[in-house]
């Protein structure tokens, strides 16, 4: 009887231009990530958002990143102005995130935007994109899943997981979020 394996990963392959830049390109991030970006003291903010900006990350003014974050591709970033981005954040972006204007990504959050296909023996991977709109704050400890759009003016509390889309101004809760109110009343 012949066995059929669940997951082989000989035959894993990685889709072509999957990271969007060269090997050389990706290799050198990586250097200056884990030396420059995260050797840099805390209040150099501005020369970290220049590190991401040579690679190619479109950020706007006055952006607050810690030293601390995890940034998988700058090149497939985009953040607006006024935001922050708080300690040991990581920014797992295979696949594109954008984060708007005035945004809070608080410390030890995960936004994740790629995974595996279990389904396959080949293990395939994917990725689909992450928007966090304007005015939102994602609390500490919190993961959002690939695909996941955060409305505008949302809190996500505290060690939540994000599995579904989240509607303006509202607060979620809870592994998955689940909606508790409106954050203000209109």
């Amino acid at each position: 009887m012949k066995y059929n394996k669940i997951q082989d990963l000989k035959n894993f392959s990685l889709p072509s231009n999957f990271r969007g830049k060269g090997k050389i390109t990706v290799q050198l991030w990586w250097l200056v990530s884990s030396t420059l970006f995260s050797w840099s003291p805390q209040f150099m903010y501005s020369f970290r958002v220049s590190l991401l900006r040579m690679f190619g990350a479109k950020i706007g003014s006055n952006v607050l990143i810690r030293p601390t974050v995890i940034i998988t591709y700058p090149w497939k970033l985009v953040i607006g102005s006024n935001s922050w981005i708080g300690d040991n954040v990581k920014i797992y972006n295979l696949g594109n995130i954008i984060i708007g204007n005035d945004v809070v990504v608080s410390q030890e959050s995960y936004l994740c935007t790629g995974s595996h296909n279990y389904r396959k023996s080949t293990f395939d991977i994917w990725q689909k994109e992450i928007v966090i709109n304007d005015e939102s704050w994602i609390g500490t400890d919190v993961f959002i899943y690939p695909g996941i759009i955060v409305g505008k003016g949302v809190v996500v509390a505290a060690r939540s997981t994000v599995t579904e889309n989240l509607i303006d101004n509202n607060i979620y809760a809870g592994t998955p979020a689940k909606l508790l109110k409106k954050r203000l009343d209109s």
